[in-house]
């Protein structure tokens, strides 16, 4: 299927590994032109090289790299004197820690609400006038499996993420909608990253269980048996990019491997 997005700009955030990685392949495989932010400038060239270097990638699409902290606004100023107008962007970045309520004190929280509530409302706010003024536009949210299904330990994630959520319930509905701006939310579950490793490193190191152990009951807790592929991610998320997904917006796209049982 031809997403009819070739050509077009793309922001990717968190892109140097991962779901925002996987993201970032996805779009350029189609042809779109890709800038990817990251903090870590060693991995983020190395990743910028490796799209670069993919075979599946049209000639014509570019990639560049902007090593920077999206959260700051130092961050985000590095990124808008790269590149200003995008047709794309996919809002991403580090979920807070666990940990108990309890010990959280206010700067826990606004560290939280700020990388993972403001600044994709931030970024929003900085490109759809321009997305709308030009007649097209797509952003996506990659959020949580844990706001349509809330984890005990992951409050601080639960709570920025909610709160992210619901201003996208009403800014996708506004008189964007009407001027070809879609706003929608990627949710993913337990995906094969370097995040979901390192939890489960940590819960072997609390527990004293093997990780292999560890992971096969994780799996087994999933209907399909296995954990997401951040490659397959990438496919979603450029679907909901594309020409074909003008009518969706507003929406919280769960990719899980069927794990959440609710109805709604």
């Amino acid at each position: 299927m031809d997403l009819g997005i070739a050509g077009k700009w793309a922001l990717v955030c968190g892109a140097s590994k991962g779901l925002g990685r996987g993201c970032a392949q996805a779009l350029l495989r189609e042809g779109v032109n890709v800038v990817i932010v990251a903090r870590g400038a060693e991995v983020l060239e190395a990743t910028a090289a490796a799209l670069q270097a993919d075979p599946l990638r049209p000639v014509s699409a570019v990639v560049q790299a902007v090593a920077a902290d999206i959260t700051t606004e130092a961050g985000r100023a590095a990124v808008f004197a790269v590149r200003k107008d995008f047709d794309i962007v996919v809002t991403n970045a580090g979920g807070p820690p666990p940990g108990d309520f309890r010990e959280w004190d206010r700067e826990a929280w606004i560290k939280a609400v700020d990388a993972n509530m403001l600044t994709p409302i931030e970024l929003i706010k900085a490109t759809v006038d321009g997305m709308a003024a030009r007649g097209f536009g797509r952003i996506v949210n990659i959020t949580s499996s844990a706001v349509k299904s809330p984890i005990d330990v992951l409050g601080l994630s639960n709570g920025a993420r909610g709160g992210l959520t619901g201003f996208v319930a009403g800014v996708s509905r506004s008189s964007l909608a009407a001027k070809g701006v879609t706003i929608n939310n990627l949710l993913p579950g337990a995906f094969d990253t370097d995040r979901l490793k390192s939890g489960m490193q940590s819960a072997s190191s609390k527990t004293g269980q093997p990780i292999d152990a560890i992971r096969e009951v994780r799996m087994k807790a999933i209907p399909a048996q296995r954990f997401g592929h951040p490659e397959e991610f990438g496919a979603i998320c450029a679907f909901l990019c594309s020409v074909h997904a003008g009518y969706m917006t507003g929406q919280n796209v769960l990719a899980d491997g069927g794990a959440y049982s609710g109805t709604f």
